[in-house]
């Protein structure tokens, strides 16, 4: 889908853990009448167990294929706004799918913002136990340049109401795309 489409009808928010994917795509489904999905939720309901369990018992690699296959499935879907993993674009096939079938959103959240709204989070295999800082770090550095180079929108959420930044991004939808900064 073209960044200059009237009415995008899938959209899909991109960004590192603790950005607000999920409470932010929530908000955006209902400003746009869409249906909202979260690409974690919807991997847990599949497999009856939650992430932890099957980075446990499969890994990150088992992990990845069963997203793989997810965002490959949700992103065939219309009329939503799916939150994805912060390691989603990790795959080349997985970016393809966001680029090629909607409009991708990055929410770039700040160091320092990931580490205050992850720290209680158990759900969270890759940030559990060693240095959490440290390890955002080294993700972000990873996945930074992989969501700008996917990303059709921008969009900073450090400091700012989810029902702000959802609003922000509902009304540049509806006004068309500004270019991501780079």
């Amino acid at each position: 889908m073209s960044a200059d489409s009237a009415q995008p009808r899938r959209i899909f928010l991109v960004g590192p853990p603790g950005a607000g994917k999920t409470t932010i795509g929530r908000r955006l489904a209902r400003l746009r009448h869409l249906k909202f999905l979260d690409s974690d939720h919807e991997i847990e309901a599949c497999c009856g167990v939650d992430i932890p369990y099957i980075f446990e018992i499969e890994g990150e690699e088992g992990f990845r294929r069963r997203e793989a296959r997810m965002i490959d499935e949700l992103t065939q879907r219309d009329d939503v706004v799916v939150a994805t993993g912060g390691g989603s674009v990790l795959l080349e096939n997985n970016r393809a799918c966001l680029s090629e079938r909607g409009i991708v959103v990055y929410l770039y959240a700040t160091l320092e913002q990931q580490l205050q709204r992850t720290r209680k989070s158990q759900n969270r295999p890759l940030l559990n136990g060693g240095n959490p800082k440290a390890t955002l770090e080294r993700l972000f550095a990873v996945r930074d340049p992989l969501y700008r180079a996917v990303a059709d929108l921008i969009v900073p959420t450090r400091g700012r109401a989810a029902k702000n930044v959802a609003q922000d991004i509902h009304h540049q939808l509806d006004n068309g795309l500004k270019p991501p900064t780079p």
